[in-house]
């Protein structure tokens, strides 16, 4: 596909649901995709997978709350590569639960895997992206990030307020540099994001909530779309929902 063959993808989040699916669409487009995931086993796989098909995968073991971790997978990519066109920041939990369950340890790796995770993304490409004058960042926020999700969900909704905001103010920030920034806000998917929570109560009304949930693949293709744009065009932010979705 135009834009998209050759181009060097990292992903984070890359063993399930959003990050393999995007995985998988890209790298059957053409693009060489570096993929990153706390579980080894499932990204081996999936570019085992990839790579049986024709396609152009690597694989490393990543916690995004370790930066050393992210820096080495991006590393990784220019070892490899040459070169990075875009990283896909999309490791995200989301254990929900009333702010009065205070749930501070979950608080705590909300915090460190949704906001500091993409925050190490960033910091890890923005100097390669720099020299090069080219880059793309995508980060995946949520509708979440739009309507504080309550009860339950506040701890949530802060931190996808904070990704909208900060992948906002490193677009405004550098324009000059030809780095093109994405805000992917998803709705209910069919991922494994509502079973992260540890109440069982919660899980079960989540369980109900995400009877409408989509496939992963309606994400991976959005942010298809805004990677195969021309240089010069910058699609800023996609919100996507199933259509019976009112939140």
């Amino acid at each position: 596909m135009p834009n998209i063959t050759d181009k060097v993808v990292v992903i984070t989040g890359a063993s399930s649901g959003v990050g393999e699916a995007t995985a998988r669409l890209l790298a059957g487009n053409g693009a060489k995709v570096v993929l990153g995931a706390r579980r080894k086993d499932r990204i081996d796989a999936l570019v085992g997978d990839i790579t049986g098909k024709g396609g152009n995968a690597l694989g490393f073991k990543t916690d995004v709350t370790r930066r050393g971790d992210v820096e080495a997978l991006v590393k990784g990519a220019v070892d490899k590569h040459g070169r990075i066109d875009a990283i896909v920041n999309n490791s995200g939990i989301m254990p929900i639960a009333p702010m009065a369950a205070l749930k501070i340890e979950e608080w705590d790796r909300m915090i460190d895997v949704n906001i500091k995770g993409v925050l190490y993304g960033v910091a890890a490409v923005l100097p390669i992206m720099q020299k090069q004058k080219l880059g793309h960042i995508i980060n995946i926020a949520s509708v979440a990030g739009f309507k504080v999700w309550a009860p339950g969900g506040t701890v949530y909704s802060a931190t996808k307020f904070a990704v909208r905001a900060l992948t906002e103010g490193l677009r405004m920030e550098h324009r000059a540099d030809n780095i093109r920034c994405t805000i992917v806000s998803p709705g209910a998917i069919a991922t494994e994001l509502p079973e992260s929570s540890s109440e069982e109560a919660t899980r079960k009304n989540l369980r109900e909530f995400y009877k409408m949930a989509i496939p992963a693949d309606s994400i991976a293709r959005a942010i298809s779309y805004a990677i195969e744009q021309p240089a010069d065009v910058e699609i800023g932010e996609i919100v996507i929902r199933p259509t019976a979705q009112d939140f």
